[in-house]
């Protein structure tokens, strides 16, 4: 037998007597690695005459392949009795109860949240979000709130430390800073959406020191009330999920919007603990809003002799109390397991227009 038929029979040999893959590992490597018995033979095909290697080199090539395709059945075969023997060493018993699932729920702010976003996603306004310490010129100065305005006391607002360069900093008290910044970063046009956490001093069955808001601006050429209008007419209608509503408009007062409007709602109180939206004689306040203060557009680098906004906002806790029947604000921040089962939803609950935004 030549040394090559033998090299052969006893690679093969070894092959079958592996027991496992790291024991096929290392006779891959001892006889096609870069120093293996079988590398060593193909690299002597350089140094023969012409004629020895057209007579070794079939030959030698032969035994790599026999040798590779043996490792590789070999490999194959090994793999299939460890998958054997972990199935015949792992039961599953389906009678046995299943485990208990967690029940957690979607609060209803977060619900109403997503329903808000959903909205005005479709009516073409984007997501801007702040931070929930927001620097006092932010807060109120760039919105034309004069330091002697009461909204800056302290019975209101939450005043954090002063800073090193003796800058102020508060707890936001609505979620208009988050208009400033994307004014001082962004050009006309500008249409976005702005809910968030915001911070006042008070408590009580309707309100609370943290709640929620969502607050719009528009910023353009053209912007008019009978834009803002039917703005809030197909918000109102998409998140209540009546076919119609009926604004009515009072003059009000904000620093930031002139003229400044608030919007009461055509509403039913006729049955004790319901109401019905889009009918009725009753009106319930729920919006306050007007054109951006051309001010506040300067003081933002917004030339207000070329372009003009709206703006508007609400509370996300108000609007989740009267969809879902509410009737305490305090409960939202109790983290009461009982509360959220009864008031929360299913995480499968995505809100979408066209699905419907409610369960």
């Amino acid at each position: 037998m030549s040394d090559i038929s033998k090299l052969e029979s006893d690679l093969l040999a070894a092959i079958a007597a592996a027991k496992d893959e790291a024991a096929l590992e290392a006779i891959r490597v001892s006889a096609l690695g870069k120093k293996g018995s079988v590398s060593e033979l193909l690299k002597t095909l350089g140094g023969m005459s012409p004629d020895a290697r057209k007579a070794q080199g079939p030959i030698i090539n032969a035994l790599r392949d026999t040798v590779a395709e043996a490792i590789a059945t070999k490999k194959a075969a090994l793999a299939d009795a460890a998958l054997d023997a972990r199935l015949a060493t792992e039961r599953v018993d389906v009678t046995l109860p299943i485990r208990p699932v967690p029940q957690g729920t979607i609060h209803p702010v977060s619900q109403v949240l997503d329903e808000v976003t959903a909205i005005f996603a479709d009516l073409g306004f984007a997501i801007a979000e702040g931070p929930d310490i927001e620097f006092d010129d932010y807060n109120f100065t760039k919105l034309n709130i004069p330091p002697d305005h009461p909204a800056r006391q302290m019975h209101d607002t939450f005043y954090m430390a002063k800073q090193k360069d003796g800058s102020s900093h508060v707890l936001r008290t609505h979620t208009s800073p988050v208009q400033v910044r994307t004014m001082l970063k962004q050009k006309p046009p500008i249409r976005i959406i702005s809910p968030g956490r915001t911070y006042r001093v008070d408590s009580d069955a309707t309100h609370s020191p943290m709640f929620h808001q969502y607050e719009g601006l528009v910023v353009d050429e053209g912007s008019t009330l009978a834009n803002l209008k039917w703005v809030l007419e197909e918000f109102y209608k998409a998140f209540f999920e009546v076919d119609s509503v009926e604004l009515r408009a009072r003059p009000s007062f904000f620093p930031f919007t002139e003229p400044s409007v608030e919007w009461d709602l055509r509403c039913d109180r006729s049955v004790p603990g319901k109401i019905t939206f889009g009918t009725g004689n009753d009106w319930l306040e729920l919006a306050g809003s007007g054109m951006v203060n051309p001010r506040v557009l300067d003081m933002c680098g917004i030339d207000s002799t070329k372009y003009q906004g709206f703006a508007f906002g609400g509370g996300l806790d108000r609007l989740a109390m009267l969809k879902y029947g509410i009737p305490d604000i305090r409960p939202f921040f109790e983290s009461d397991l009982r509360w959220l089962r009864h008031y929360g939803f299913s995480a499968f609950d995505l809100p979408t227009l066209d699905g419907g935004l409610s369960r």
